[in-house]
């Protein structure tokens, strides 16, 4: 796995558009993703930088967005400051019946040394992923479609 992506596809019973806005809206963002973001703005060239704290350590977040196609595709470059490596994360929907295919793709995760820090392997990466799309996500645009 030592410098392929990590790929994690999904299909949820939510429409396209319910989906996108889950993935670039920040106040939907907080609720599933990151609870601690301040702003985010699907647009080319938006920068971020947020914290989380994890086992007693501060991880800043830094974002960039470098790809918007609306109701498509998102990708950002995704570092974390005090660490090397720069990775892409890209997220894209593909409709689906009355649903979203969603394909979750993050390259350059062999950047951040996992082998150095641990808390970065591709494992962990695996895991958060696996996590944050398989089920925090599919959770909030099922029981939002729900409503």
């Amino acid at each position: 796995m030592k410098n392929e992506p990590i790929v994690i596809e999904r299909v949820y019973n939510s429409p396209v558009k319910a989906v996108w806005e889950a993935i670039t809206d920040l106040n939907k963002m907080k609720q599933w993703y990151f609870p601690m973001l301040t702003e985010f703005e699907p647009e080319i060239g938006f920068e971020t930088i947020f914290n989380v704290e994890e086992g007693g350590k501060t991880y800043p977040h830094i974002w960039k967005i470098t790809e918007v196609e609306p109701g498509r595709k998102i990708s950002y470059e995704w570092k974390f400051g005090g660490y090397p490596g720069n990775s892409i994360v890209s997220f894209e929907l593909f409709p689906e019946g009355d649903g979203t295919r969603i394909i979750l793709t993050h390259k350059g995760i062999e950047t951040f040394r996992g082998d150095l820090h641990p808390e970065l392997s591709a494992q962990n990466f695996v895991e958060g992923w696996t996590n944050f799309i398989g089920t925090h996500l599919k959770n909030y645009v099922e029981q939002d479609t729900a409503e």
